[in-house]
Order: structure tokens, then C-alpha cells, then sequence
């Protein structure tokens, strides 16, 4: 046996933190709202008469409340436990099970709980198996008894309670794909001209004036006629910002968006690459270079002029 399964296995028969007492005694105003909750409508839970019908001496707590009275509420929950932190969860996430989940849980009820019972309740483990294989991960089943008493310390209810600490697999999944670009007749040539990692602008075919983002039709002259030239691929930083929020998983943050101004003097909306964000300046000479997100997509992007490979 390992020292780690040793340290384990000697947790056997030893309580799991502190006798916890209810924070309240049981009520009928609870008793409603968990009845109204579940829609059980049972006449013995809130009818004086109807229980007393039955041979009781009045109304009684649902038996599948008995966790209820003993719960911690909410701003126990947030704020850091009293009795100090659970050793025992410590010492599973030591042995990497950090994920939990309850597989089952088996009550024995040995009276019914009336209006102003005071419970508590002690949890004692009764045993932790070897590392089992299970199709959430390798982990540990680790079983426990939950004893309830009243006030008087007689035991009311028993539960075995058992919880799967598992070590969660690593199942990474695939970045999922950059967005589309919104692929029209009037751009189409740009990315097709990307794929094969050519840089290209939009020409008029009449005045010769260079346009980008592409159009139909040119802004100086009003002609429908055009063809491309390819950009030599340098040009210098005209503004930029540093995208942090929101995040989309396609993109690595912190993620630098450029206005970039080519040397033919048309601008685009562009990343850069292999520069700081915090290095990053206007003005700063730039050169092309090319992503290939995925098999249907690439994409110019800028770096700094002084990287350029020779």
C-alpha cells in the first residue's frame, strides 16, 4: 500500500468535520414551502385534524426533509467555514480527484420529526474504495454515514451517502473555427487572391484610382469597371486598438486590431503578429505576413517591419 493510500485508507471510521445543528427548529412555515415545492399533499404535514386522525399527535416533517434542517443556508456557504477547511476533500484533490458527483444515497427513519425538534447531524466515513475507472474519469467512491439526533441526542435518521471524487480527463477540445468573413460578388476576388496569399487592391479600371474595402462601383469617377494590383505588402500602423473583452475562443487574448495604411495608401482593418501589445505604436513600419486559420480561410496580417525575414 502506498503512503498516499495509507494516509487514505486512515480516514476510515473518522468523523468529516463537526457535528452540525440546525440553524432552526422544525417548523410549519418549512414544512409548507417544501410541501408546496414538491406538491405533496398530504394531509398530516399541515392538518392539526387530519393528523391527529391518524393516530398522531399532530402535524410531522416530511421524512425527506430531514436534510433540510441541517443545512448551513446560503451566507455559510460563502464565507469561510469555522471549523476550518475539509481535510479530507484536501487530501482527494492532492490525489488530483478535484471533481465530485453523488451516485447515491439510502435513508433509514426511525421516528417522524415534529414541530420544535432541534436536529443535528455528524458524518462519519465508512469507507473509500480503490481508484476505479469510471466514464467521467479514474476516481474514488467515498461512502459515508450521516447520523441525525434530536436534542435530546437520539437518533431519528441514518443516511449512507456516497460521492464519486473523480480526476477529470483532459479533453481539450479543437478551437473552434475563426468567424466567416461575409463573402459577397463584390469582394469574392480579395479572398480568393488571400488564399493563394496574395495582397491585392481594387483598381478602377478608368480613373486608377485605388479603393478598399472593395465596391462595385468607384467613388472618384462613378465606373463599374476595375481590376487589381497586387500590394507590395509594407505600409505603417494609422491606428490600432487592444481588444480584452468580450472574448471569442477563435482569438488569442490580448488581441491587437490595426488600421494598417499600405503604401499604396489604401487602409484595412487587420491583427498583428509577433509584436507585445504593449509595443505596438502608431506609425510603425509594418509588413505582411499570412495566417492560415483553416483549410478554407487565410487571412493577411502585419508585423513589425524590422522582423521581416531576409
Amino acid at each position: 500500500m502506498s503512503e498516499y493510500e495509507e494516509r487514505l485508507q486512515a480516514w476510515v471510521g473518522r468523523p468529516v468535520g463537526t457535528v452540525r445543528t440546525g440553524q432552526d427548529p422544525v417548523n410549519v412555515p418549512m414544512i409548507r414551502h417544501w410541501v408546496e415545492a414538491m406538491e405533496d399533499g398530504n394531509p398530516v404535514y399541515l392538518d392539526e385534524a387530519a393528523a391527529r386522525a391518524t393516530g398522531r399527535e399532530g402535524v410531522v416533517a416530511p421524512a425527506s426533509m430531514i436534510q433540510a434542517w441541517t443545512m448551513r443556508g446560503y451566507a455559510a456557504s460563502v464565507r469561510e467555514d469555522p471549523a476550518g477547511p475539509d481535510e479530507l476533500t484536501d487530501l482527494l484533490a492532492e490525489g488530483g480527484y478535484t471533481s465530485v458527483v453523488a451516485t447515491d444515497s439510502e435513508f433509514e427513519f426511525h421516528r417522524e420529526l415534529v414541530p420544535g425538534d432541534r436536529v443535528s447531524v455528524e458524518e462519519t466515513v465508512d469507507s473509500i474504495s480503490p481508484e476505479k475507472n469510471t466514464a467521467l474519469g479514474a476516481g474514488r467512491f467515498v461512502s459515508t454515514v450521516k447520523t441525525y439526533r434530536d436534542a435530546s441526542g437520539e437518533v431519528v435518521a441514518t443516511q449512507r451517502w456516497r460521492l464519486l471524487r473523480f480526476r477529470p480527463e483532459d479533453k481539450a477540445e479543437p478551437k473552434p473555427l475563426r468567424p466567416r468573413p461575409a463573402i459577397n460578388s463584390d469582394n469574392a476576388f480579395w479572398f480568393e487572391a488571400a488564399r493563394e496569399h496574395k495582397l491585392v487592391i481594387q483598381r478602377c479600371a478608368d480613373c486608377k484610382s485605388l479603393r478598399h474595402p472593395p465596391g462595385p462601383c468607384c467613388p472618384q469617377c462613378g465606373s463599374f469597371d476595375w481590376d487589381t494590383v497586387e500590394a507590395q505588402g509594407e505600409g505603417h500602423v494609422y491606428s490600432y486598438v487592444v481588444n480584452h473583452h468580450p472574448r471569442h475562443p477563435a482569438f488569442d487574448y490580448p488581441l491587437v486590431v490595426a488600421v494598417v495604411e499600405l503604401t499604396e495608401g489604401t487602409r484595412l482593418i487587420t491583427n498583428m503578429t509577433g509584436v507585445a501589445p504593449q509595443d505596438v505604436e502608431i506609425g510603425m513600419a509594418v509588413v505582411v505576413d499570412w495566417i492560415d486559420p483553416d483549410p478554407d480561410l487565410s487571412l493577411p496580417v502585419f508585423r513589425p517591419a524590422e522582423n521581416k525575414e531576409r
